[in-house]
């Protein structure tokens, strides 16, 4: 059973990173990335954008921390100097339908950072973090109806929060986690190598950046394989909720975008558990068929020493022949020369 089970495993959670990748039936209305100065969200965020190409759909690249333009981008909108509600306005004034009456689109918009409008809220004592996201993905408006959104946030999880004004009320991250359809960890694939090598040997894992809390120490050494690149990519930590509620834990390796081209169709992503470097294959057995125990000893028969074993009559058989009524079971003993003859007890 358990390679029938791996085996569905892979097809259907290969399936569903495709599925949320590529923004296919809208799988994920709100998908957070939680990146670190360890492994940052960008390759992920350009891998929404090369599929949105592919499939054709709108991308709004809503920007808090990055300067330029980003290549396949169709909307840029800088939020320098901007209030949340302007920002709003602007993102859902740039898309507009061609044909008012025409079939549903599908629009992306993607938020690289969603820390410095957290930091800043509290100079807006009217800001709420819910009403601000869901007015991307449900926006207000004449041919509103016709959109289907999926909004990307990114959240760096090394930098600090603020402290709450209200004592009351959640955390923004928690805010967020709760909100979110799916969330999306990241981690370097040289690092997860690192603490799995250390997890076989039944060693403390590594850890990398802020935790080792050291003076200076912001970013952690890559573990990179004799130079090779073997270890490139990145590692995702999917949590993804269902309609039902049931949720799916699986992870991920993205490959390098320079191992793939732009056009490329296929799925790149993979399971974390195929790759060689994470999980090497075990050594095969010399004879699987052998079900005896490992011994210095020789524990078989020949053939020659199966057919004497056979052939040993055993004294027990001589005593179950009799010729007259009570001498079945009778007990044979030959008396030999170191034997101690009582003739007084043989008397009695």
């Amino acid at each position: 059973m358990a390679p029938v089970n791996l085996s569905h495993r892979r097809t259907h959670n290969l399936l569903l990173i495709s599925k949320l990748l590529s923004l296919r039936d809208t799988a994920s209305p709100l998908t957070l990335l939680q990146d670190s100065l360890e492994q940052p969200a960008t390759p992920l965020i350009k891998e929404y954008i090369r599929r949105a190409k592919l499939s054709k759909v709108h991308v709004t690249f809503v920007a808090f921390e990055t300067l330029k333009k980003p290549d396949g981008v169709d909307a840029f909108v800088a939020t320098r100097r901007k209030s949340p509600a302007d920002i709003v306005k602007e993102v859902a004034s740039i898309y507009q339908p061609a044909v008012a009456t025409g079939p549903s689109r599908r629009r992306l918009i993607i938020i690289d950072a969603i820390n410095p409008l957290l930091s800043s809220r509290g100079l807006d004592p009217g800001f709420h973090l819910p009403s601000f996201l869901g007015s991307f993905i449900a926006p207000s408006g004449p041919s509103a109806g016709k959109a289907e959104a999926s909004l990307v946030v990114t959240y760096h999880q090394d930098v600090p929060a603020l402290p709450q004004q209200n004592p009351y009320s959640p955390p923004s991250l928690s805010v967020l986690t709760y909100l979110a359809t799916s969330i999306i960890t990241l981690h370097s694939f040289s690092h997860i190598l690192a603490q799995k090598a250390a997890r076989n040997r039944s060693l403390a894992a590594p850890v990398f950046g802020l935790e080792e809390e050291q003076d200076g120490v912001l970013l952690g050494r890559l573990d990179k394989l004799a130079g090779t690149g073997a270890a490139e990519g990145i590692v995702l930590e999917l949590e993804h909720r269902r309609k039902s509620g049931r949720g799916v834990l699986e992870w991920y390796l993205l490959p390098p975008a320079s191992r793939y081209s732009p056009q490329h169709l296929k799925e790149v992503v993979t399971l974390l558990d195929d790759n060689v470097l994470y999980n090497p294959p075990m050594e095969p057995d010399t004879n699987p068929n052998d079900d005896e125990p490992k011994s210095t000893f020789e524990l078989g028969l020949t053939d020659r020493q199966r057919r004497d074993r056979e052939g040993v009559v055993l004294p027990y058989f001589d005593a179950q022949h009799g010729d007259g009524p009570g001498e079945g079971g009778r007990i044979l003993y030959d008396m030999g020369e170191e034997d101690d003859f009582d003739e007084e007890e043989d008397e009695i």
